[in-house]
């Protein structure tokens, strides 16, 4: 998907509406914890209808698909964004329940925040570089 074309007032409300999404996370995985007590099964439980609904969507529109040219340029690391986004739930199924969604959202949210503001500094990951500029420091304080 292509986003080159698509507007600021359409991708904006898919942003914030992604936001609430995550915000509802970590308290759902917690309840799935708590339910299965094992937070590996938990974890795994939590991924499956992720997978089930990207393969699915995968069968639907297959297309573009990658070159052998863009496989062999891929970045070592670049398939692992999904072990760090694991990482997050895992934390969120285990600590949710112990601070609270609130306490658990706001100390990801500020570790999101900053971490971000020094990707963009120093271009890590592919990202473009962004200076660390006194607005960028005040957005994400």
């Amino acid at each position: 998907m292509q986003t080159g074309s698509v507007s600021a007032s359409f991708i904006y409300p898919l942003i914030i509406a992604a936001g609430v999404l995550q915000a509802w996370g970590p308290p759902m995985n917690g309840a799935l914890q708590k339910s299965l007590v094992n937070p590996w099964l938990a974890s795994l439980l939590s991924f499956l209808p992720i997978i089930a609904l990207l393969f699915c969507l995968f069968i639907c529109m297959p297309k573009p698909l990658p070159t052998s040219q863009g496989i062999q340029n891929m970045p070592w690391w670049a398939p692992l964004g999904g072990l760090a986004g694991a990482g997050a739930v895992v934390a969120g199924l285990i600590f949710v329940n112990k601070i609270g969604a609130g306490a658990f959202a706001g100390l990801t949210i500020s570790a999101n925040l900053l971490m971000s503001v020094v990707i963009d500094k120093f271009g890590w990951f592919g990202a473009e570089v962004h200076a660390l500029s006194p607005g960028r420091m005040l957005a994400a304080y």
